[in-house]
């Protein structure tokens, strides 16, 4: 079976009750991995300098009921039952946030948009291109789109939160692992426990970075049931501790206490919420980000019925022990493995370490996903994707950024040694990505929606408030690891910003430089100079027009194939496009040319066939496309370039079974539906080709004689070999241009572009069948 079309199946069948529960237990080991694992360092954080822990209990109670609450308020109600509801066509996450938005309101930065593309099944789900109900509503989409100022605002404001997003991928691992390395501690004498604690934990994150190339299904196997035995264990251990020291501690829930806390610790206490702010961790923005892997009702079921309860459980049961033991020995008595019972805290060290190892695979991936959304819609330098599973389309491992992590991670733990200041870290990029979904959510809520704007208004006044006293409170720790985050993210936003910059400006010279139709026309059908046999495929950014490479290609070479395809590869706001939906083909000038583009649409999820695959969904469907052309008139599902050529959706080859099939191979024989509905054009036989490929055709409707000639003459071109004309362009600031704008292209955007990965189809194509044509752009 393909690997698209199963995808779009398994994507378009509804659930069933076993296939939900199945996921529901699947997302225990992806989404919930890091959330789990933060009771092992909460009160620890929290109770670090700022407050002390009294006779009185105040703290303690006042503390746990601060994580009640917020576990409730953030997890539960805002992300479990409003935001998973804004999903892009099942999707989550930042981007997918800042991607719905682009296609609700013209706010889009992708330099090679389509009137096309807005005719895409997943582009018009959900009512899109409705007009908002509500005035302000209406006026609010006028603005954005009016205002290019608000625009690169909004795709900032997405930039940032994907920064802090990359940054707690490199948080999370380390004071996750470090905080269940240091169970070690009540094993070991202090002294002897400093040594041994960092070297551990680094020798851990190695291992766990190392493993990346395998895979997540390749010990996926492994992670639910590890985080299941976890969440059991505290829950257990939460409800033994209840009984046993504290069967009243349960009155710590009453909102009452948080008051008491903030009246007694004052600015202790605050300062104090940048360690109860990890209590949610990345954890609630992962059963956001993870959306696609799951579905709404997996994940909100694993959360209501097991992981929510096993928290405040192991919580209660924290406090319930700290309640009744006051005197503080040593400087890691108020932490986790302080309550375990003695003959427990072996296994459950064990237990803990396997737990945020998972937790930290969840945040890895997470971080790899989001990048491959970033470069997919142009914000961030090309990289190397390799996808580790043939049958779930979003595991994937990019080796650059996974060493750069490994590195990073590595720094921080060393850097630190403590859980305290690595939670200050973790905390502010946590609650920062939180306060951008809640910004994205209120634009949601009006535009996609169509919801009131009081709605929106209390929706980020009311989660706002409490998001933003968590971050001022992360904040002031800025000198004590607070600035990790911070300066993480801006690097990686200089990055984002640089190259996305450049690639528009790119685009626009190619598109103030494209070669006009009368040019082409002018030349006449052999255009003045020698065809040979092939086809030749020029790849470019440009939907329209003739790209400035193939006129510099003619004057230093007035030689190319018989066959000319411009070939424009390119991703579109949404997360996947249907393979039906795949190709726009159109004839550039008269069909006796033979001159065709063909522009090849990509979501930012979808995975990318290997050259072979693609190089017979290709010629096929120009095929589809030249047979379709010659037996009907425009349909609908037809879009006019305003330029020069009227563009056809084809499918690929597995989507259109009752339209032209092609086959490659050297047998005489091959599969048909039977002759009295397929006929086949086949090659002379005179020629000596290295495969023999033929096209089946359904016999009804018939297609003319123009278009069988055509037919034969592609058939011949792709016998001979496909030859590949790529681009290689050196981008220079124009003379005059500001020092700013010197610095960002000359310095900046070239260096980032020499030291990227080339585009994924100049990956794979055959270095023996590549020509470069090199240009200078001035921009």
């Amino acid at each position: 079976m393909d690997q698209e079309t199963g995808v779009y199946r398994n994507y378009a069948k509804k659930e069933s009750w076993r296939t939900v529960l199945t996921l529901a237990y699947q997302s225990l080991g992806v989404v919930y991995g890091d959330l789990s694992t933060s009771p092992l360092y909460v009160y620890k954080s929290t109770f670090e300098e700022d407050i002390q822990h009294s006779e009185t209990n105040e703290e303690i109670y006042g503390v746990l009921s601060f994580v009640f609450w917020t576990l409730t308020l953030v997890p539960l109600l805002k992300y479990v039952f409003i935001v998973l509801r804004a999903d892009d066509n099942g999707e989550g996450g930042t981007f997918a946030l800042y991607s719905l938005l682009c296609r609700h309101a013209r706010v889009n930065f992708l330099p090679n948009c389509q009137l096309a593309d807005e005719e895409l099944i997943e582009y018009k789900k959900d009512s899109i291109g409705v007009a908002p109900k509500s005035t302000f509503g209406s006026s609010l989409k006028s603005t954005l789109e009016k205002h290019r100022v608000l625009q690169r605002f909004l795709l900032v404001l997405a930039l940032i939160g994907t920064c802090m997003v990359i940054g707690d991928g490199i948080l999370t691992p380390a004071i996750s692992v470090f905080s269940a390395v240091s169970g070690l501690e009540l094993s070991m004498s202090k002294e002897h426990h400093k040594y041994v604690e960092v070297p551990v934990a680094c020798i851990i994150l190695i291992g766990l970075f190392a493993l990346q190339h395998y895979g997540t299904h390749r010990v996926g196997f492994l992670f639910a049931p590890v985080v299941l035995i976890w969440l059991l264990c505290i829950s257990a251990i939460g409800l033994y501790n209840i009984i046993h020291w504290n069967p009243h501690v349960y009155q710590a829930l009453s909102p009452y206490y948080m008051y008491k806390f903030l009246r007694k610790t004052q600015r202790g206490g605050w300062m104090s919420l940048g360690g109860i702010l990890l209590c949610i961790t990345a954890g609630s923005e992962a059963m956001f980000a993870d959306l696609g892997h799951f579905s709404q009702l997996s994940i909100k079921i694993a959360f209501t019925s097991l992981v929510y309860p096993s928290l405040v459980l192991a919580y209660m049961g924290q406090a319930a022990y700290l309640s009744r033991h006051h005197i503080i020995e040593s400087d890691y008595r108020i932490g986790f493995y302080v309550s375990v019972p003695e003959k427990l805290r072996w296994p459950v060290l064990v237990i803990a370490i396997l737990a945020a190892v998972v937790g930290s695979q969840a945040i890895i991936t997470g971080t790899f996903s989001i990048i491959k959304q970033c470069s997919a819609l142009g914000c961030f330098p090309r990289v190397k994707i390799v996808h580790t599973s043939s049958k779930i389309h979003g595991q994937i491992y990019i080796p650059e950024i996974n060493w750069l992590l490994m590195i990073l991670c590595l720094a921080v733990t060393v850097g630190f040694r403590d859980t305290k200041r690595m939670g200050n870290a973790s905390g502010l990029a946590v609650i920062t990505v939180m306060l951008v979904t809640t910004c994205l959510m209120s634009l949601v809520i009006v535009l996609c929606w169509q919801k009131s704007v009081f709605f929106a208004i209390g929706f980020v006044f009311f989660f706002g408030t409490i998001e933003a006293l968590y971050f001022t409170a992360s904040l002031i720790k800025f000198l004590e690891g607070a600035w990790v985050p911070i300066a993480l993210a801006f690097i990686f936003l200089i990055i984002m910003c640089v190259w996305h910059y450049g690639t528009l400006k790119k685009y626009e010279f190619d598109v103030q430089n494209k070669v006009s139709i009368n040019w082409l026309l002018s030349l006449g059908p052999s255009l003045g100079i020698v065809r040979v046999r092939g086809i030749g495929l020029v790849h470019t950014e440009l939907v329209s027009g003739i790209p400035a490479i193939f006129s510099h290609f003619v004057t230093n070479l007035p030689a190319f194939h018989q066959v000319l395809v411009f070939l424009c590869i390119k991703s579109v706001p949404v997360p996947h496009v249907r393979p039906e939906e795949r190709f726009l083909v159109g004839h550039i000038g008269p069909r006796e040319f033979r001159l065709y583009r063909c522009i090849v649409r990509y979501g930012y999820r979808d995975v990318h066939k290997d050259d072979m695959e693609f190089e017979k969904d290709l010629v096929c469907s120009i095929a589809e496309f030249i047979r379709s052309g010659s037996v009907a008139p425009a349909s609908d599902n037809e879009d006019v370039v305003k330029d020069d050529d009227k563009m056809t959706v084809v499918g690929t080859c597995s989507s259109h079974t009752e339209g032209i099939q092609m086959s490659e191979d050297d047998a005489d024989n091959i599969e048909a539906a039977g002759p009295s509905e397929l006929k086949e054009i086949r090659s002379p036989p005179a020629i000596k080709a290295r495969k023999r490929v033929r096209f089946i055709v359904p016999e009804s409707p018939q297609i003319d004689s123009g278009a069988r000639e055509e037919l034969q003459e592609l058939m011949e071109a792709r016998e001979a070999g496909i030859a590949y004309i790529l681009g290689h362009s050196y981008v220079r600031a124009k003379q005059g241009s500001s020092l700013i704008k010197k610095l960002v292209i000359n310095l900046g955007y070239e260096f980032l572009r020499r030291n990227s990965r080339p585009p994924t189809y100049a990956l794979s194509v055959p270095h023996a069948s590549t020509l470069e044509v090199g240009m200078i752009y001035h921009v």
